[in-house]
């Protein structure tokens, strides 16, 4: 229905001879002989449904304003100078029926993109939403520099653009993006996707001559950039802060949604969402109450298995606001997300997140939090009782998924054991402790072997290889100490430690004890660190190591009791594991590099990072289809030449 994780099935995999961008191609006049210039853009058929079933602003002045009583706001794209593609995602731009090689080569393309160039049958439009942002309601925020074109009939996708200029919601800002934030959120977008992870998608980067003044590191120092925009993808890009525009006034800021007291709309909304993306329980709950109730829980459920899938990539969002949070479950705006290298639960990919609010082990709690707002916004048409029925199931349910997910990260798919909580506790703790990067640790772990019956000498040999396995993932100590020194300047710490104790009231105001408890661990940390040497340090994490694999192989023989055929257990083990622990993840300086490259005006390095994004869900299916590993590259090479 909404998910958009891998669809990827065996008929679109490969065809011999056939160039696998080409595979997705609708026929269009050209392949029946006749000459056309007609670009493809234009044969786009849109359907925008939702600017007929919700309330559109009557004005149309151009000027930043309060919107009463309308989801959406109708907008003028601003033009760019020179608009051109950085690099596009075939696979986002067939859910539109479109090829993308086509697409790219189409001289029209880049314009008709980047809102420079309206498509006939697109309506542009702004939607407007409040939201709760670093804990605190925010008022009226809306689309800022986002750009609602429209419905494509072909499988009812909304697209919009990012930084496509003015909206009534842009607030002090130009609505402009430019191209290192663009870059970012098209290549997240689409690895997020081959990942397996619900996602909005990304069609195309455009950037231009058209510039902006930024100061990057607010230092002082602006520069020009170009202006540039991300062409997005989803079923809607609705999300919980749509339904907090009923707002009442906050009580710790004052501020009130732009429609309170229009409860009517609230109505509308609801119906038109689960109308349109919910059918199933529009269908099997004619009861409006128990309909609300059904669909809250379902958006509960997906939230509850996005974050746990989240957590099993080692992904942060960074900016988990109720105005960042789908209500179809899938991830959505992508700021300062972060994939970790080495693990750490209180990773931070934000800077601006001092108190560690959106941090890594915050995330499925912070999930929850945002659910209760939006049970909230929804009330009265969802009872608020019955909304805190519904949110006693997440803390369980999201447990589930993520132990169901790690489960298959460490092959244990014959038996669920208690114990195995345990294990994948004991796991984490050891990769923290000894700086393992996540995502090659759990990579590494399907080159652990595994015997029913092993001579204890076998045994000693297997636990020190694969310990020596995983030592090469751990930390040296000089990464070490960089990792656990604190952030907080020494005289700050000295000084909220004495507040803390004799004015917990101003201590409170400013700071809260769990910011100081992580400063104080890295402290402690950082203490035993300087006390111990380079030798001792790796002798430490060979200990922790070899007890944890110990307890890891035991649990791996039990996989292998009462069954017939060992090898064929074990080869699945593997096969499962390869296909759950990613081998390549988007981590910031893969980005980074292809971002600096194309501000130098080469964009092969975002072009090559699409193309590995791809691969990830193209080796599963190799893994799983065990398809001959020439196909593999024959794919790879498409992928890279397809421009």
């Amino acid at each position: 229905m909404a998910y958009l994780g891998p669809r990827l099935g065996l008929s679109r995999i490969f065809v011999p001879g056939v160039s696998v961008s080409r595979l997705f191609g609708s026929v269009g006049m050209d392949d029946m002989g006749l000459v056309v210039s007609r670009s493809p853009l234009e044969r786009l058929k849109f359907d925008n449904f939702a600017l007929r079933k919700l309330p559109l602003d009557p004005s149309e002045d151009p000027g930043v304003r309060l919107v009463k009583g309308a989801c959406f706001s109708r907008v003028k794209p601003q033009p760019l100078t020179d608009p051109r593609f950085v690099a596009v995602s075939h696979e986002a731009l067939t859910l539109l029926g479109l090829d993308g090689e086509e697409v790219a080569n189409d001289p029209l393309g880049a314009e008709y993109l980047s809102g420079s160039k309206v498509m006939p049958g697109s309506e542009p439009a702004a939607h407007c939403y409040c939201g709760h942002q670093f804990g605190q309601f925010a008022g009226q925020l809306g689309d800022g520099a986002a750009c609602y074109l429209g419905e494509v009939k072909v499988g009812r996708w909304e697209i919009q653009v990012k930084g496509a200029g003015l909206t009534p919601y842009s607030r002090q800002a130009d609505g402009r993006k430019v191209l290192r934030s663009s870059i970012r959120e098209f290549l997240c977008s689409e690895a997020m996707f081959f990942l397996g992870v619900p996602t909005t998608r990304a069609g195309s980067v455009v950037t231009s001559d058209s510039r902006v003044i930024r100061d990057i590191y607010y230092s002082g120092n602006p520069r020009h950039e170009r202006c540039s925009v991300v062409l997005r993808i989803a079923p809607t890009f609705l999300r919980f802060g749509s339904f907090e525009i009923f707002k009442q006034a906050d009580e710790f800021t004052g501020r009130q949604g732009p429609s309170y007291g229009r409860d009517e709309i609230r109505g509308q909304m609801m119906d038109y969402v689960i109308e349109m993306f919910y059918p199933e329980i529009q269908q099997n709950y004619p009861d409006r109450v128990e309909r609300n109730v059904a669909f809250f829980r379902e958006v509960m459920l997906r939230t509850a298995r996005l974050v746990a899938q989240w957590q099993c990539v080692g992904f942060c969002h960074g900016v988990l606001n109720t105005d960042n949070m789908s209500i179809l479950g899938l991830t959505l705006d992508y700021g300062p997300y972060g994939f970790m290298d080495r693990f750490d639960p209180d990773f931070i990919c934000n800077a601006s997140d001092n108190s560690g609010r959106y941090s890594y082990q915050a995330q499925p709690a912070i999930c929850k939090w945002n659910l209760v707002k939006l049970a909230e916004a929804l009330a009265p048409e969802l009872p608020p009782d019955r909304a805190k029925a519904v949110m006693d199931e997440y803390l369980g349910l999201f447990n589930g998924f993520y132990l169901e997910n790690m489960r298959k990260k460490l092959g244990l798919l014959k038996k669920e054991e208690p114990e195995d909580e345990i294990l994948i506790t004991e796991l984490l703790k050891t990769m923290h402790n000894t700086g393992a990067d996540f995502t090659n640790t759990f990579r590494s772990l399907s080159q652990i072997s595994c015997s029913a019956e092993a001579e204890s000498e076998e045994e000693e040999d297997h636990v020190k290889q694969a310990t020596d396995l995983l030592l090469e993932q751990c930390a040296s100590l000089e990464e070490l100490k960089a990792a656990n020194k604190p952030t907080m300047d020494p005289r700050e710490l000295a000084m909220l430690l004495s507040m803390a104790q004799s004015n917990p009231a101003l201590f409170q105001m400013i700071s809260d004890r769990m910011t100081l408890a992580r400063q104080l661990d890295r402290l402690n940390r950082l203490k035993d660190l300087m006390e111990t040497s380079q030798e001792m340090l790796k002798a430490k994490h060979a200990e922790e190591w070899t007890q944890w694999i110990k307890c890891y192989r035991k649990r791996l023989a039990r996989e292998l009791e009462a069954q017939s055929d060992v090898q064929a257990v074990q080869e699945e083990r593997v096969r499962v594991m390869d296909s759950s622990n990613p081998r390549v993840v988007l981590r910031n300086y893969i980005a980074q590099n292809a971002i600096e490259a194309a501000e130098n005006g080469d964009f092969s390095e975002v072009r090559i990072s699409c193309a590995v994004a791809h691969l990830v869900l193209f080796f599963f299916f190799i893994l799983i289809f065990r398809y001959p590993m020439s196909v593999f590259f024959l794919f790879f090479f498409d992928c890279c030449t397809s421009w």
